[in-house]
């Protein structure tokens, strides 16, 4: 029997629920947290974190299972607890409200309001006597100088509310190669010629930096940045960061070396990595990178699916409390397992000192590619995959006999677009029946399960139930993964969902004023309305509407859209060059503008078949389009096809002659001059 209950326990994300028998009289974040604030006359405590977040952990067990910080924290304070993956918008609101302060940020996130919401102070992870201290202090000044405080929160507020909104510019249509070279030639200067990504530790997979590069190198035929990519990917993908046995990427490596994984795995990263190692395949043709992407789908199957077929948000870092214990191994371990005709592993898979980690473990990574293990063993490259299949499959089960990391069972609708759109992009690649019928029901629970009869978007799902409205996050990857899903089906109802999802934000998101979009909904009750500009792990909603509304304007026709596109482009055009990493999916957008964007568009009765091959070899990022029947949607104008499947290669609504020849296709593609 649990000796505390709090209110939490009425809640369904695992992070919440984690402290649900706290002594701390914790609360869900809700519109009536201030309200109660105020008729008591007490600060409040909005503390965030995350079910898989390390130091999260500790400053509860420090602080927040003590019965005496209890205490105080209940006598003192409203203590909200948030969740930011179900409620980012809070989070970004009062992270920017801490980074103001300390100029730094970081979860756990602890921020002190006055009772209408506006912070007075905030900091990350504190140590037990610290947080007392804290404690004491902010209800002593908050009961014998409140009007230093007002002060000082009008002035927070002020910053806060100014803070990464975008003023519109003046519209450019002018977007050149120099502004993009200028932006690789800077950004370059921090790539790490020998570990690939950037040259700095920790070291974070960053998709949509992987994805400008490449598609970057390809439309500048730019060999130095594409041999960055692959060195990039080939490390990543042998490094200790992957899990080489189960398959999925750790959130960062410690190191620089991709060695070390903080091993927390999440959905959103390795939804990104999907697309990004299968457009590398059509590229590089790495045995390496198709393996990677199927070991990975089959553990988001294994692993993180649910019944609904919804993908899980997160596995924990930690079991029994040891950060990475489920996934290293001691070399009495692995000698268990193996035998006699197995010696091979402990060079392939660094069980020396390259590998050794800690307290006798070793962290299985690789030093040494495909070809060259292959030329020192005098192997074929099948069965070098032959021996990994069975290798790892023997490795799999003596692991599942472990406890397994915390699960983090919420299911998040932008995270499972994420990871959706990679398994479209998968399926493009290697046409496998079973990505097909995952993606297609994780496709159908978006649209069954997350849509509200208004069309607007539910957050999260856990326990058959929807909750949170949704972000501008959820609505732009949407969008972006519904369009995925009608190339690789070319059933329009996909297409339809997106219009009709990016209406919808261009009415309840959108800035009249800037031409930008706000994360929350005209609705939102919080301090502050954030825009999300720089694009990160996870690329910024606006970035990824931008790019949304440049695919769609090409479907459907719409000068509206491609403007709307063009403006705010316009708007971080200037400045993007001196920080190429923080607006790498905006420059995504800008190749397109500078370089051209195909569209490939088949008609008629052997549409299907012919966009399958299609998608196979063209290796140029295009927008796919095809139909079988005839159709109303505007970029078939003039191109429908009742007897002969024709093919047309199009840019900047003009287009070659059509061909009912693949190979012609393809080589008008690669004659054509960019630009």
């Amino acid at each position: 029997m649990e000796k505390f209950i709090n209110d939490l326990i009425q809640e369904s994300s695992p992070y919440l629920l984690q402290h649900a028998h706290n002594p701390v009289n914790w609360v869900a974040w809700s519109d009536d947290v201030f309200d109660r604030a105020k008729k008591e006359n007490k600060l409040v405590l909005i503390s965030v974190g995350y079910s898989a977040c390390h130091w999260c952990h500790v400053m509860e067990h420090e602080s927040f299972e003590s019965e005496e910080v209890a205490a105080l924290m209940n006598k003192y304070f409203i203590n909200v607890k948030v969740d930011r993956e179900e409620r980012p918008d809070v989070d970004q609101v009062y992270m920017t409200a801490v980074q103001l302060m300390t100029q730094k940020g970081g979860w756990p996130l602890n921020c002190f309001t006055l009772p209408d919401g506006r912070p007075v102070y905030g900091g990350t992870y504190f140590p037990k006597d610290q947080w007392t201290h804290i404690l004491n202090s902010l209800n002593h000044t908050f009961e014998n100088d409140l009007e230093k405080m007002h002060e000082y929160a009008a002035n927070l507020h002020e910053g806060i509310s100014a803070s990464e909104l975008v003023t519109k510019t003046e519209f450019t249509s002018n977007f050149n190669e120099s502004h993009l070279k200028e932006l690789v030639q800077r950004w370059s200067k921090n790539f790490d010629r020998y570990e690939g990504g950037n040259s700095r530790a920790p070291k974070f997979p960053l998709p949509s930096n992987i994805e400008f590069q490449l598609d970057y190198a390809l439309n500048s035929k730019d060999e130095t940045v594409k041999s960055h990519v692959e060195l990039t990917l080939d490390k990543m993908a042998m490094g200790g960061i992957y899990d080489q046995i189960g398959g999925g990427f750790s959130r960062y490596s410690v190191d620089m070396l991709w060695k070390v994984p903080h091993f927390e795995k999440m959905l959103y990263d390795n939804g990104q990595l999907l697309t990004i190692y299968s457009k590398a395949y059509r590229i590089f043709k790495k045995p390496l990178y198709k393996r990677i992407v199927l070991q990975t789908i089959r553990w988001m199957e294994r692993e993180m699916l649910s019944e609904s077929g919804a993908f899980y948000a997160a596995l924990d870092a930690d079991s029994e409390g040891v950060e990475g214990k489920f996934y290293v191994w001691k070399k009495l371990e692995l000698d268990a397992v193996l035998t006699s005709k197995d010696d091979w592993v402990y060079d392939f898979y660094s069980v020396n000192q390259r590998g050794f980690w800690e307290e006798d473990n070793y962290i299985l990574l690789r030093t040494t590619s495909d070809s060259e293990f292959c030329k020192k063993m005098s192997w074929s490259v099948e069965e070098l995959r032959d021996r990994i299949l069975d290798l790892n499959e023997r490795l799999l089960q003596e692991r599942s006999n472990r406890i397994r990391p915390g699960l983090d069972d919420k299911c998040l609708t932008s995270w499972n677009a994420m990871a959706l759109k990679g398994l479209c992009d998968a399926y493009m690649v290697f046409q496998e029946d079973e990505i097909m019928l995952s993606l297609l029901k994780n496709a159908k629970w978006i649209a069954n399960k997350q849509f509200k009869k208004d069309g607007s978007l539910w957050r999260s799902f856990k326990n058959g139930k929807s909750t949170v409205d949704g972000f501008l996050e959820d609505y732009a990857h949407v969008i972006a993964a519904f369009i995925s899903t009608y190339q690789v089906t070319l059933d329009e109802h996909w297409l339809d969902l997106s219009k009709q999802l990016t209406d919808y934000t261009l009415d309840h998101f959108h800035d009249e004023v800037s031409q930008m979009f706000f994360f929350t909904p005209s609705s939102t009750k919080l301090i502050a309305r954030k825009m999300e500009i720089n694009d990160n792990v996870i690329p910024a909603s606006n970035s990824v509407m931008a790019r949304n509304l440049f695919y769609l304007a090409k479907y459907y026709r719409d000068d509206r859209f491609s403007e709307l596109s063009k403006q705010m482009l316009s708007n971080v055009y200037d400045g993007m060059e001196m920080y190429g990493s923080g607006y790498s999916n905006w420059g995504v957008l800008l190749n397109h503008m500078v370089y051209g964007h195909y569209e490939i568009v088949v008609t008629g009765p052997e549409a299907r078949a012919k966009m399958k091959s299609l998608q196979q070899e063209i290796l140029d990022d295009a927008l796919f389009v095809g139909t079988i029947s005839n159709s109303n949607l505007p970029i078939f104008n003039d191109k429908m096809s009742d007897e002969k499947t024709m093919i047309h290669v199009c840019a900047d609504e003009t287009c070659f002659l059509p061909t009912e020849s693949i190979t012609d296709a393809i080589n008008a593609l690669s004659n054509a001059d960019h630009g």
